[in-house]
């Protein structure tokens, strides 16, 4: 059976690394799937959930990733996110928590600057959410 070698990588460590049957993500114009020898590609993810299939037909793996880049080549899947956090390691009272402190920040923003950074942190805790939903639903 084809596999392909799979890197979640962030800025502060390697989240994984290891052989996948499959890999979907979320990708800048939608839900991305990849399958051994997928057509080279690069483009930038979103915020949400990385959902690895194991090839030794283990556990699916989740890591949020706060966005990023993805490289494909036809054995390979690279992610370099901005953040990156295993699923097990996600904290949902933290999320709601920082999600609440970021709309407090958007009605309180004096610039637009201030309102697109608060935006932008509201974004990830959403995905951030919604993945640890998805998370939650698996198990």
């Amino acid at each position: 059976m084809a596999t392909l070698h799979v890197d979640v990588v962030s800025a502060e460590s390697s989240i994984f690394s290891g052989e996948a049957k499959f890999v979907a993500l979320p990708g800048e114009n939608g839900e991305l799937g990849i399958l051994p020898r997928h057509t080279p590609l690069i483009t930038r993810i979103k915020p949400g959930a990385v959902r690895i299939q194991p090839a030794n037909g283990g556990e699916e793996v989740f890591v949020f990733v706060a966005g990023g880049i993805l490289e494909v080549q036809p054995g390979t899947v690279t992610v370099l996110a901005d953040t990156a956090i295993r699923g097990h390691d996600l904290d949902e009272a933290k999320a709601l928590e920082a999600k609440k402190l970021a709309e407090e920040a958007m009605k309180n923003a004096k610039t637009d600057i201030d309102f697109a950074k608060a935006q932008g942190e509201f974004a990830t805790m959403a995905a951030q959410i919604a993945a640890i939903s998805k998370l939650r639903k698996k198990r």
